[in-house]
């Protein structure tokens, strides 16, 4: 689509992002989420040094091995429902989510020169968790619901939308729909459980054919998350069109299913160097995979193996 055709990661070349924000800020900085939401640490100074402290992390990685780069705002509890729980109203959820870009572009200005080709992407959540379906919405009511966090991403000049841990068919062609409304490209990312299914039931490939049917191909490409590479990469096939529009991996460091997860009370990181060498056996299988990070658990360790890997 002519909306896409300036991402540079639909070019080629590799392109890191960075690993589970909210777990590493949480488990490994200390930093206090409430309610999981990184957004309000936009709100004060202290905040936003430990927001730059933890992109400086991955950035540098990115450097290092001369890699194109991905900068994914800090934003994916910055919706209506989770902004309520948190005293936010629609016009300071606008304001956060416009200062979450604001500081992505500063810092790809800070970057300049210094790595690859760097994208700056609005990341919009689930209205619900991350981890279940929720409350069902139809595609045209998720549409409305997400069109006030895409519409601010796009008038503070981001170059994409990323709809991470999307649990639903629903709820992605309804963030892919309000992103093609305003005129800016998106990706979708999908939640998948240890049976390559989302949590709605629908298998993954299957998700992706539903969505583009839905809009009409707007997704930029798709990505999946949330997940270990156990629990996908056999449902990976050549021979279906649907993994050709997957360029994107967030991967869990855990082969935990998201119930013992959500239940744990440490943080499992499993092994940055197994995960590193699971990314580039599905790179050698699927080479236009070609945005990676990490997701729940996963830190600069990670991606830095997964860098060493797939270079």
């Amino acid at each position: 689509m002519a909306l896409a055709s300036a991402l540079p990661q639909l070019d080629g070349g590799l392109f890191l992002t960075d690993g589970g924000l909210e777990t590493d800020l949480i488990f490994n900085d200390g930093v206090e989420l409430p309610e999981f939401a990184a957004f309000v640490l936009l709100d004060d100074d202290d905040g936003l040094a430990a927001l730059r402290r933890y992109y400086a992390r991955f950035t540098e990685i990115a450097d290092r091995h001369d890699t194109g780069f991905v900068l994914e705002s800090p934003t994916w509890r910055s919706n209506p429902d989770w902004g309520e729980k948190l005293g936010y109203g629609r016009e300071e959820l606008t304001a956060a989510n416009r200062r979450a870009i604001e500081l992505m572009i500063a810092l790809r200005g800070e970057l300049a020169g210094s790595a690859g080709p760097i994208v700056v992407s609005g990341c919009v959540g689930p209205r619900g968790d991350g981890y279940v379906t929720g409350a069902a919405m139809t595609a045209e009511e998720a549409a409305e619901y997400h069109r006030l966090q895409v519409e601010a991403f796009d008038s503070a000049g981001a170059d994409m939308v990323s709809a991470i841990t999307m649990t639903n068919v629903a709820e992605a062609t309804g963030v892919a729909t309000a992103a093609a409304a305003a005129g800016i490209p998106s990706a979708i990312s999908f939640t998948i459980e240890t049976d390559s299914h989302l949590p709605d039931g629908t298998p993954l490939l299957d998700a992706i054919v539903a969505v583009d049917d839905a809009t009409g191909g707007a997704p930029a490409y798709y990505m999946i998350n949330c997940a270990h590479p156990d629990h996908f990469s056999d449902v990976l096939d050549e021979a279906v069109p649907a993994t050709g529009r997957i360029r994107g991996l967030r991967a869990n460091a855990s082969r935990m299913s998201h119930e013992e997860l959500d239940a744990a009370e440490e943080l499992d990181d499993g092994d940055p160097l197994e995960l590193g060498a699971q990314y580039a056996e599905i790179r050698q299988r699927f080479p236009a995979i070609n945005v990676l990070g990490g997701c729940c658990g996963t830190d600069a360790r990670h991606v830095a193996a997964i860098a060493d890997a797939c270079s």
